[in-house]
């Protein structure tokens, strides 16, 4: 069977894709990842094929209208029309590119962001299946994930945030959607009330959820279509060599506090990183910095910091004391499976989510949104997380069950289940 992957976003988003890829892949499926054109190498190095889609996450939060994405904070309302106003010139030419990925293809696998493949899969009369690596099937366990945490007003709250949501993103983009299909799938608009998470409800579309029942229990009023699997690691390649000075720091001393906020760029970049080391002064810890491209600015370190582009998370999280992050999916699941502490520094969207989650799992301390970070601040965190020892009893022990599950291989079952082709 010929599948297609559709998904957008930074690398943390497109990952935990390639992993299910490959598993598909291994079960003797041709597989295809669309996604931005910088990730052509990444995808190809794996051995899938892969779709060009328009668009460009970095140069995206970069630019202005990506820093005003950033700095919507917890508003998911003010998030989404950021979003929306920051992809406006390139949302024609992604919708055009997933229908030119797509063409000759038996099945389509989508991220939440790249609801249109259930358009397209609608157009071609083939499978589709949604995926998510956050829940966005309404239940009131807890509200939408882009929701601001700090809002517990119960039960009905909670389960009225997903439509809602759901209608401001279908509103906010169903001009865009309906010309496209007209004019390109030449199939009818869609209505008004009729966003895509309830079309799809409604179809009884199966969702694959890439993430750990560990982390969050399954809803008790979710179906046996919506398959929490457990997390879609992409391990770094069994012949990966780390760089020697890496390596000699590691072994120079205690473990190190690592710190980095993956694609999440900032305005005032100097300021992040004097905080961060003086931070690391204050409590005597040593620290290593992933500046990568989120925006941790260039400047002289000491001794006791070390500072690199890029490793990979399951390589380096085992051999640190904690991770400061800023909340993405990608980055908490690896956090996780290390089994070591977190701190969450959320920019915006579904950040916050995952920070709070962490705290209530007593892995983490409360999340420090960026807006209010201090060194006051980070100096506090970091005291608990390197002093607290059930929080790294608790760190442990979640990462211990996290790595006894098999995310991508319960997924490729549930998609054989779906298609009777087990």
């Amino acid at each position: 069977m010929h599948i297609t992957i559709l998904t957008t976003g930074s690398r943390g988003d497109i990952q935990p894709y390639l992993a299910l890829g490959l598993g598909l892949r291994q079960a003797g499926h041709c597989v295809q990842v669309a996604t931005h054109l910088p990730f052509e190498a990444l995808v190809r190095n794996h051995g899938l094929a892969f779709a060009p889609v328009a668009g460009d996450m970095q140069a995206l939060l970069s630019g202005e209208d990506g820093q005003k994405l950033l700095e919507s904070g917890g508003n998911p309302i003010a998030s989404i029309r950021q979003f929306a106003k920051a992809v406006e010139t390139s949302m024609t030419a992604m919708l055009n590119d997933f229908w030119s990925a797509c063409q000759h293809t038996d099945a389509i696998i989508s991220s939440i962001t790249t609801t249109a493949g259930y358009d397209i899969a609608e157009k071609l009369n083939i499978p589709f299946f949604l995926s998510s690596l956050l829940p966005i099937t309404a239940n009131s366990d807890f509200p939408f994930p882009t929701t601001p945490p700090g809002l517990r007003l119960g039960r009905v709250y909670n389960a009225l945030t997903y439509p809602l949501i759901g209608q401001i993103l279908w509103q906010t983009f169903r001009t865009s959607i309906n010309r496209w299909r007209q004019s390109v799938l030449e199939l009818p608009a869609v209505g008004l009330f009729s966003e895509p998470f309830r079309r799809m409800e409604q179809a009884q579309i199966p969702i694959l959820y890439g993430y750990s029942t560990t982390v969050i229990p399954k809803p008790a009023n979710w179906c046996d279509r919506h398959h929490v699997t457990g997390y879609w690691f992409l391990d770094a390649a069994p012949d990966f060599v780390p760089l020697a000075d890496l390596v000699d720091f590691l072994a120079a001393g205690s473990l190190p506090i690592c710190i980095g906020f993956g694609s999440m760029t900032g305005r005032d970049p100097a300021t992040t990183t004097e905080i961060v080391l003086a931070a690391l002064e204050q409590t005597g810890q040593r620290g290593i910095l992933l500046s990568g491209w989120g925006g941790i600015g260039q400047m002289a370190l000491p001794d006791t910091v070390f500072q690199l582009e890029a490793v990979p998370h399951d390589w380096l999280f085992p051999r640190v004391s904690a991770v400061v992050h800023h909340g993405g999916a990608g980055t908490t699941a690896a956090g996780l499976r290390a089994g070591v502490p977190a701190i969450v520094i959320p920019f915006f969207s579904d950040q916050p989510f995952w920070g709070d989650r962490l705290a209530k799992l007593g892995v983490a301390p409360q999340p420090i949104p960026k807006k209010t970070l201090t060194v006051e601040r980070l100096t506090t965190a970091l005291q608990a997380v390197t002093a607290d020892r059930t929080m790294r009893s608790q760190a442990a022990t979640i990462g211990e069950k996290i790595r006894a599950e098999d995310g991508v291989q319960v997924a490729v079952a549930a998609f054989h289940n779906a298609l009777n082709l087990c």
